[in-house]
């Protein structure tokens, strides 16, 4: 066998080798155990399933859940939009603080920032004075920890970044040459992002917003710090984590049928965002 055989050879096993070892990691470390996930939690029958997933706390912990996730959703698109908008089209003073700025849910654990929630919002808190002022004052209980609007927060806060670092890029390299065009054309401001930026953005846009959604029904530490009351603030990560924790054979089997439920989430939310890249790049 001459050398150019030999060569050739090697290149068709490198990369096979490569394909296989992809394909093990990936059924062994996704496929198998999401695969287990759905049949633990069936393997009792779909009447035990059925009674878990519609189960009290089941629900409530999915609404807690989806009341977070479209709070953060909103909050952080309409963020994202300004601070990319504000990053890439000015110049200021500052510029590169506000961008590391945006970045620190991705180096914080999501435990201290449950926990500095806490100590600004709780009853020992700095703001505590100013809620017990606007209790009194609206004749309310507003309280921003252990309770719905804390989880919110503490939502909005880990998903913070999703939006605007996927709309940045994308703004950077459209440039800001066509948005004059339109001011020196008589444009106006909205019209002037409605016609013109908004084109441009609105995959990388919607892309952002599948990767806020996803992060955001999976969140469990920074939610777990503010959440205390099952059946009431408890998102389903975290009323996956207290069926398990019980112990017993059936709270454990509830558990993994609550877990489908966000595998089946998860999956809806990759198939949207399949279609979103796909859009966007036959559109590209």
């Amino acid at each position: 066998m001459d050398t150019k055989q030999q060569n050739a050879r090697r290149r068709g096993f490198i990369p096979g080798l490569l394909l296989t070892s992809g394909i093990l990691f990936f059924f062994i470390m996704l496929v198998f155990p999401l695969g287990e996930v759905i049949y633990r939690s069936l393997k009792d029958g779909f009447a035990v399933y059925a009674s878990a997933v519609t189960a009290k706390n089941t629900l409530s912990a999915l609404k807690v859940t989806l009341i977070a996730m479209v709070s953060a959703v909103l909050v952080n698109t309409f963020f994202g939009l300004c601070a990319s908008w504000l990053l890439t089209k000015f110049e200021f003073r500052g510029k590169q603080v506000l961008s590391a700025l945006i970045d620190i849910p991705f180096s914080i654990s999501p435990v201290i920032a449950g926990l500095a929630y806490i100590m600004t919002f709780g009853r020992m808190g700095w703001a505590a004075p100013f809620i017990d002022w606007l209790n009194e004052l609206l004749g309310t209980d507003i309280s921003f920890v252990f309770s719905v609007p804390g989880v919110v927060l503490a939502t909005v806060f880990v998903t913070f970044p999703f939006v605007s670092r996927e709309l940045i890029p994308v703004m950077q390299a459209q440039g800001s040459s066509e948005e004059e065009a339109a001011v020196m054309m008589g444009a106006k401001g909205f019209t002037v992002f409605r016609r013109v930026t908004f084109p441009h953005i609105r995959w990388a846009l919607l892309y952002g917003v599948i990767l806020c959604a996803a992060r955001a029904f999976g969140e469990f530490g920074a939610v777990y710090a503010v959440s205390k009351a099952r059946g009431k603030t408890f998102t389903l990560p975290l009323e996956i984590d207290a069926l398990y924790m019980a112990g017993s054979a059936e709270s454990i089997t509830h558990a993994f049928a609550v877990s489908s439920l966000l595998v089946l989430l998860s999956i809806v939310i990759l198939i949207v965002k399949q279609i979103v890249e796909y859009r966007g790049k036959r559109e590209a």
